[in-house]
């Protein structure tokens, strides 16, 4: 979940050779003569997403990514598939044209083809075809003097030693939220010493909408977060951690969102309640005429007292309100918050398994690549599910029939919320969460006694 200095592939593919350079796509670009459109196709889709510098993406960004594909296009692209297109893992071959053809509906076109016709973008000329079929000698020969330059140059010295001879404890960085409630504006206070640098960011550790870009001698950024949530800001130099520290954003109580891009609608607290907790009449009246696929989500994030996310028990009983459309598939996802990860645990009909995702903290399961058909349910009608959580160990059981056991590594952390993500609509009965060693009671929701 942590943000690494790997470069984007290709604006690394100058680069390219047969050697195995850390963080460089390693593609012969004499096999691979799209790369350009490749490239400005995989621009549009950073510019139309506004998620900032595809540089400093990480782990968590390419998960969004990889959901928010799924959801326009029904056709699922692993993160892994994404890092690689985006250079972030190394591999020896052009992206498939299933790859490509899913890219292009993402970014607008009907498919690679139709990218492709839209986009005139010049044909190598004969220099340049002899470059490409020559391009293994002259980045051999390019790196050779780049060794050599790199070895002249640290026998002279460089400003960079400067910024490695900075103390990092004299380095400030502490933020504040402005207000209560959603959306929230955070102010960011640092002091960069004698760093000199064009690369400092400012990254939160999973919200990709709040990456932030600094320049050298400024002391404040602000940031605006539009969904509550526990944050590491993170303060980053040339795509290295130098800083960084916990933001808590609240919702304190229930607090529903229509999902827009990039700025949700939200439905507070006394308008979720009037029956069970769901989706009033004018809102579900919104979603029904939406012709694009929308997520409805309800979200409460507050301080738990020091819950550990690693040993509770979550019962609750939900239903998928519309199913028509584009929302057939009565997909949901109940997550899990915590101060160091979160659990996705998804459901949808059984003949929808495919296109879920299941994601416990550190691990990852994707549909078309495991069989995850456990979590098909008929949620027309209210279900009881819980999931229970003991040692790292998720058990989910829908009607108190067990469906699924596994573990995860790295711990969640403290309890701090949790999210219900609906494709298009639904509603939830109640929500019951306990100690998984204890018994004590943290939280008790009855909604259908309102």
């Amino acid at each position: 979940m942590f943000l690494n200095s790997e470069t984007s592939s290709f604006k690394s593919i100058q680069c390219c050779s047969s050697h195995n350079f850390s963080g460089i796509l390693s593609i012969d670009m004499s096999n691979y003569p799209e790369h350009r459109l490749v490239k400005k196709c995989l621009l549009e889709i950073e510019e139309q997403l506004g998620w900032g510098d595809s540089n400093v993406w990480h782990n968590d960004v390419f998960i969004e990514l990889s959901e928010a594909i799924q959801l326009k296009t029904n056709v699922l692209l692993s993160p892994t598939t994404l890092k690689r297109v985006w250079g972030k893992i190394t591999y020896n071959s052009a992206p498939s044209i299933s790859t490509l053809n899913t890219l292009s509906q993402f970014a607008g076109y009907e498919n690679w083809r139709n990218f492709k016709n839209k986009n005139d973008v010049k044909k190598p000329t004969w220099i340049e075809k002899n470059v490409l079929q020559h391009i293994g000698i002259i980045v051999t020969a390019a790196a050779i003097m780049t060794i050599v330059f790199i070895s002249f140059y640290s026998m002279i010295g460089s400003k960079q030693a400067q910024t490695k001879d900075v103390d990092l404890s004299k380095i400030t960085f502490s933020s504040r939220p402005i207000t209560n409630g959603l959306p929230n504006s955070v102010v960011f206070d640092f002091d960069l010493q004698k760093i000199q640098s064009d690369s400092i960011h400012i990254q939160q550790y999973w919200d990709v909408t709040k990456t932030i870009s600094l320049k050298p001698k400024q002391k404040q950024a602000t940031g605006i977060y539009y969904f509550p949530g526990y944050f590491k800001a993170k303060l980053l130099v040339d795509g290295k951690i130098i800083k960084e520290h916990d933001l808590f954003i609240a919702s304190n109580n229930w607090v529903g969102t229509l999902d827009y891009q990039p700025i949700p609608k939200y439905i507070q607290s006394e308008s979720l309640k009037e029956t069970y907790l769901s989706t009033p009449k004018s809102i579900l009246e919104e979603i029904t005429s939406q012709t694009d696929p929308v997520v409805s989500s309800f979200h409460l994030v507050k301080d738990f007292k020091n819950i550990s996310g690693d040993y509770i028990s979550v019962k609750t009983a939900v239903r998928n309100i519309y199913k028509e459309k584009w929302a057939v598939c009565q997909k949901l996802r109940i997550v899990i918050l915590g101060t160091e990860g979160a659990l996705i645990i998804p459901f949808s009909i059984p003949g929808c398994v495919s296109d879920i995702n299941l994601m416990l903290n550190d691990v990852y399961y994707s549909g078309k690549e495991h069989d995850l058909s456990a979590f098909g349910v008929n949620l027309s009608e209210f279900r009881n599910i819980n999931i229970r959580i003991r040692e790292k160990k998720v058990s989910v059981f829908i009607d108190n029939q067990e469906i699924y056991s596994g573990n995860y590594n790295n711990s969640i952390g403290n309890l701090v919320g949790i999210r219900y993500r609906f494709l298009g609509a639904g509603a939830v009965k109640y929500l019951h969460i306990t100690e998984e060693l204890e018994g004590n009671t943290i939280l008790e929701e009855n909604f259908s006694d309102h």
